[in-house]
């Protein structure tokens, strides 16, 4: 039973056309019909299918896609290699790519490196968002020898990296140790070959650099070290595909705002009476320029260093820019000098606030009671006082002890 017969129709053969015959069908060969190239192509191809008696055979039962019905006589391994792995080119593994894949299609060009760099931006980029142009320079293929790195485009081995693209240096590492190490030959650009009539622009590298401008857009709430990628603008080498470029957001410090997550915190200082009698005021310019109005109510005290929270007016969410995090506000209270007062204001705020506890009912409560002074203070000499001590102040501790306490007993 024979199941596909377009070989025999192209021969214009019976399907039970003896050898003979199927031998005859070679009208259309070119030397007869100089016009009919195209056709005989395809008689060709059926003509060696169906001339040899295995392989007719074999498309009798099969059809074109059997094991006789293509090129070759036969199935080797490769042939099942490449059937069993989607139609991948004979010979060693098939025709397998590590590089690109399976598949009997082109492989991709090797990628090139990606290039690397750091762009400032302030908080207001972060929160407003920004478009900005970055100039850098990168490697680009030359135009006037279009990357052959000579007009001719012929080429000889690199001679000081005898054709490996490399060089071995030797470096001092220690006294007396030496270590060996492989870098980029600089003469032939790493390719191991150089142009035997060189390029007067690029002087044989094949490429040229180049400054090249582009376009930005910091999106809201990026973060500081978040990485912005440009596709395809990096240096450019012949034959391989150009790496990206990848932009790393470095954040300047604010001079107002902390950001912490999508939260902000700022410092506020407040007077003593805002603090106790409550204010409405504008306390802080946001980062977009706003005044953030607030209005805290007599009677609610506010002490220092307590820490208060207005809700959605901190940064905008990456890529939910309608969402927001929370400002948080420290307060600092501001106290009035020394000689803010006289003595008949002093009787009124002491009629005014909480009265406290006489330190005659709290001497009551201990037998023995000095009397001391306050002095100015400083937490950067807190514990410095044992270390200017010395052998000396040590014998003498006691004989000194009497004019060393600024206190009298009562």
């Amino acid at each position: 039973m024979v199941v596909e017969t377009t070989y025999y129709e192209i021969l214009s053969v019976e399907v039970d056309a003896s050898d003979h015959e199927i031998k005859k069908a070679m009208k259309y060969h070119p030397d007869k019909n100089p016009e009919e190239g195209e056709r005989f192509k395809e008689i060709s191809h059926a003509y060696e299918v169906l001339s040899d008696p295995d392989r007719r055979a074999d498309y009798d039962r099969f059809g074109p896609d059997g094991p006789g019905g293509g090129g070759g006589g036969g199935m080797s391994a490769d042939d099942l290699f490449a059937n069993l792995f989607g139609g991948m080119g004979g010979g060693g593994m098939g025709g397998f790519d590590f590089g690109g894949g399976m598949g009997g299609g082109p492989s991709r060009p090797r990628k090139g490196e990606s290039m690397k760099y750091p762009l400032q931006v302030t908080l207001e980029d972060l929160y407003n968002g920004k478009r900005t142009k970055l100039a850098l320079r990168k490697n680009v293929i030359c135009v006037t020898c279009n990357g052959k790195g000579g007009k001719t485009g012929a080429t000889k081995k690199c001679t000081p990296c005898k054709g490996r693209g490399f060089q071995v240096v030797t470096r001092q590492v220690g006294m007396g140790m030496l270590q060996q190490m492989q870098v980029p030959c600089g003469e032939c650009n790493a390719t191991g070959e150089i142009a035997k009539d060189r390029c007067k622009k690029c002087k044989g590298k094949k490429v040229t650099e180049e400054k090249k401008f582009l376009d930005v857009f910091i999106e809201k709430g990026m973060m500081d070290g978040q990485k912005i990628v440009i596709k395809g603008e990096g240096d450019q080498e012949p034959g391989v595909e150009a790496g990206d470029v990848n932009l790393v957001l470095d954040q300047k410090d604010h001079d107002v705002f902390e950001r912490k997550g999508d939260d902000l915190l700022c410092h506020v200082t407040i007077s003593l009476t805002e603090a106790l009698c409550g204010f409405e005021k504008v306390l802080v310019t946001h980062l977009d320029g706003r005044g953030i109005h607030i209005k805290h109510p007599a009677g609610k005290v506010i002490k220092p260093n307590m820490v208060k929270r207005v809700p959605h007016e901190g940064m905008p969410v990456y890529k939910r820019s309608d969402d927001r995090g929370d400002l948080y506000i420290v307060f600092d209270v501001a106290f009035p000098d020394d000689d803010f007062t006289t003595l008949a204001t002093i009787s009124t705020l002491k009629s005014l606030l909480p009265q406290h506890s006489s330190s005659s009912s709290s001497a009551k409560e201990h037998e023995i009671v000095d009397e001391c002074s306050l002095t100015n203070g400083d937490l950067d000499s807190f514990g410095a006082t044992q270390q200017s001590r010395n052998a000396y102040d040590d014998d003498s501790e006691d004989e000194q002890a009497g004019g060393g306490i600024n206190c009298a007993q009562q």
